[in-house]
């Protein structure tokens, strides 16, 4: 399915980006795996799948640090045909009680690692074309008490995916972001069993998402079978928002 391509992944250590990263890599491409802090995970990956995998560190926060990414990148690799900007982070507080330097660090990794990341992507991208995912959520849509810094800087995701799809849709660059609801990885571990019961009662589908149903469609927005999708915000969520 994407045999031959190039494809970035940030925030790929564990949960959904490292599921994005074995399933990529299963379809053929050559993935450039960043991560903040290596987990064993990626050097399992490395063990399978050889030098189809190439990982390097860097915190998309820091513009220099993301400017070296792509710079290594390129002289590993050539080329890049897909970006998908999965890296954030989560820190639930109610909005009385959040930190100044919690917006900051939120904003600087979900956001701004985001808008740091689509502009050197598009560079490499301009000649030839190529397909952005950026993984939003459903709080990015909705909105959730106890998460107004995380919801902003997913709806800001969502702001970046459509006005960067209509700018650059003329260099055949496309720009679609995925809004995954409640799905099972260690951002949910601090929720309690009732907490996790009330979320998949109010799921119509019963049931917590998996990462394999992120990076399934991740990996259909990346491939040519997307080719006319652009701009588009795709819910994962089992229409736990409708």
């Amino acid at each position: 399915m994407l045999n031959g391509k190039v494809v970035l992944v940030t925030g790929s250590n564990k949960g959904i980006g490292l599921e994005i990263v074995r399933i990529f890599l299963k379809s053929g491409a050559t993935v450039v795996a960043n991560y903040r802090e290596k987990h064993d995970n990626l050097d399992r990956l490395l063990d399978e799948f050889g030098e189809k995998i190439i990982l390097i560190k860097a915190n998309i926060s820091k513009s220099e640090e993301v400017k070296t990414l792509f710079s290594e990148l390129k002289n590993r690799c050539k080329r890049l045909d897909v970006l998908v900007n999965n890296a954030g982070i989560l820190k639930d507080n109610l909005l009385m009680m959040s930190k100044e330097e919690d917006f900051d660090c939120i904003i600087g990794t979900n956001l701004k690692g985001v808008f740091l990341c689509m502009q050197q992507a598009a560079k490499m991208m301009m000649r030839s074309g190529g397909s952005i995912v950026n993984i939003s959520s459903i709080v990015g849509i909705g909105g959730n008490a106890g998460q107004c810094i995380y919801s902003a800087s997913k709806a800001g995701v969502i702001g970046l995916t459509k006005s960067a799809a209509k700018e650059m849709g003329q260099f055949n660059i496309r720009v679609n972001a995925i809004a995954p609801g409640v799905i099972k990885t260690d951002m949910i571990a601090h929720l309690n069993d009732e907490k996790i019961g009330d979320f998949i009662k109010n799921t119509p589908l019963k049931k917590l998402g998996r990462p394999e149903d992120v990076a399934e469609t991740a990996l259909f927005l990346a491939s040519d079978s997307a080719s006319f999708i652009n701009g588009q915000v795709i819910e994962v969520s089992g229409g736990l928002v409708i």
